[in-house]
């Protein structure tokens, strides 16, 4: 590592805090530069961002549409505050909008996906007159106070308490149900509990359902046929409001512009972050019904952020989305998200630890146990990274960067990939996966 990136390296070790770690334990890399599904560490070594970071850059590393439209807001103007007319956002709300059901009215901007799901709780309670929220178990929307409470995940316990008034459910989580349930025998008992709960609570006191389209990072559920319909239809009978968390799953990660629309439904609220331009500057939506927005006609929106809308992530994202429809990056999103799976599907049949293989889109996770018919995660939930710390360094090690989380291997390359580069990939996973199966049966009886 060259002088420069070992300064940079020494600095953060000194002086920054990272994210959801203990700072002692932490080595992180340095990263020099990025283009298109790749990034390189100050060492010179090459990487397929099979994280799209944080599921975010969703047009891979420096896109030039992007690049250039920062580029150009940048020399017309660098800021202007949310009392003011942006161009950028003006135009970007309209887009949204136009991208969204015919129901939908107008956009909220916010600075990211955590507070744009804070402002649509508001939104929620503001417009019904109504406190408690439904949320499910394994589910994440982010880490400010508002957000982590409607969170289920074990990053809201150790920051409680939080904001009151939530509700959570049980998930849609087929390979492990709730219930002991199989699909479609089941009934969709999940659906259906969600029902129940919602009248123990009591529908007059409920705002919102506030769900992500597919569950995200903890464990990509992709909900089975029915279940979205069928919690629309409990909001619709009971008079609550149905929010759609698009934050991970918007522009084209599942193979549609929005994870909803792989279900027949029509949301009242729906955030975004994100995909809406990939992560290149701060940027979180909500979009909101025109039956809600005409609400705030008459009544104060409080709601309200600096940055709210800031012209430079507006302008990135109108690139962003500039380059999706020229490039038709959401059927490519669908096309190599299809063979994706099939590849996948192909090493679990080699790799025993692999228990399951589920995704939709460029959204997929393997689910990896110590034995397929005892379904025994090979880490547990919530517990040391274990068995998978081999799984982590294989994969960095035959040049993959992936999410890993507990027993879950979550694989969400940016939605710009080709073939050419998603078969290369999936030889260096299968590499790692057989560099790794060693060392894990030293550990596994």
């Amino acid at each position: 590592m060259d002088q420069t990136m070992q300064e940079a390296y020494d600095l953060d070790r000194q002086y920054v805090l990272h994210s959801w770690s203990v700072q002692g334990k932490l080595s992180p890399k340095v990263i020099s530069k990025g283009e298109g599904i790749y990034f390189w560490d100050g060492e010179g070594n090459r990487y397929a961002d099979f994280a799209s970071q944080l599921v975010n850059l969703n047009l891979g590393h420096n896109h030039p549409k992007v690049v250039e439209a920062i580029k150009k807001q940048a020399d017309d103007m660098c800021f202007i505050g949310p009392q003011f007319v942006a161009p950028s956002r003006s135009r970007l709300a309209k887009k949204i909008i136009d991208l969204l059901p015919d129901s939908f009215g107008k956009c909220f901007f916010t600075v990211g996906g955590a507070d744009a799901n804070e402002n649509a709780m508001k939104i929620a309670r503001a417009c019904t007159g109504k406190q408690k929220i439904i949320t499910r178990y394994r589910s994440y929307h982010g880490a400010t106070y508002g957000a982590i409470s409607l969170t289920g995940d074990p990053r809201r316990p150790p920051v409680e308490p939080g904001v009151p008034g939530i509700v959570r459910v049980f998930d849609p989580y087929c390979y492990r149900c709730s219930f002991g349930l199989t699909y479609p025998e089941c009934g969709l008992r999940c659906a259906e509990s969600v029902r129940e709960v919602i009248m123990y609570e009591n529908p007059d006191t409920v705002a919102a359902v506030f769900f992500e389209s597919v569950t995200g990072s903890n464990g990509i559920f992709v909900p089975p046929a029915g279940y979205m319909e069928r919690i629309e239809a409990i909001c619709r009978e009971l008079g609550i409001l149905l929010v759609c968390d698009e934050v991970m799953t918007g522009f084209g990660r599942t193979g549609t512009m929005f994870g909803f629309q792989n279900f027949d439904i029509t949301p009242d609220i729906v955030t975004m972050a994100k995909g809406v331009n990939s992560g290149y500057i701060p940027l979180g939506v909500v979009a909101v019904s025109s039956k809600l927005a005409k609400y705030f006609d008459e009544n104060m929106l409080y709601c309200g952020l600096t940055y709210s809308g800031h012209p430079i992530a507006c302008a990135a994202a109108l690139g962003n989305l500039e380059a999706m429809e020229e490039d038709k990056l959401v059927d490519n999103s669908s096309a190599m998200g299809a063979l994706f799976k099939a590849e996948l599907e192909k090493l679990a049949k080699k790799h025993a630890y692999i228990g399951d293989v589920r995704g939709i889109g460029l959204f997929t996770c393997l689910e990896m146990v110590k034995d397929r018919e005892s379904r025994e995660p090979l880490t547990p939930w919530n517990g040391p990274a274990g068995p998978m710390a081999h799984v982590s360094k294989a994969l960095l090690d035959n040049g993959i960067a992936a999410y890993i989380r507990w027993n879950y291997i979550f694989l969400t390359p940016p939605i710009i990939i080709n073939e050419t580069e998603l078969m290369d990939a999936v030889a260096r996973i299968d590499a790692a996966l057989t560099q790794a199966e060693p060392a894990i049966a030293q550990e596994v009886p």
